[in-house]
């Protein structure tokens, strides 16, 4: 899977949440991830994560990392 349109994706997710406080925004940006995208998306930003997160804006990335933890935990 090509991760440009998924980096794109997720970093516009995370700008309409950024006039939340920050951990709102990363939640929420979270959140929209994991109801909204499908696993083969949702490994993908996975896989773009654990390749760096190359392109990823900060908050993105932020999501990006706390859906990787609770799926590690859960």
């Amino acid at each position: 899977m090509n991760p440009e349109p998924l980096i794109r994706m997720a970093n516009q997710i995370a700008r309409a949440f950024a006039a939340q406080s920050p951990e709102a925004a990363v939640a929420s940006t979270a959140a929209h991830i994991r109801l909204f995208w499908g696993p083969r998306m949702r490994q993908g930003l996975r896989d773009v994560l654990a390749s760096g997160g190359h392109g990823l804006d900060p908050m993105a990335r932020q999501a990006a990392e706390s859906l990787a933890e609770k799926r590690v935990a859960g």
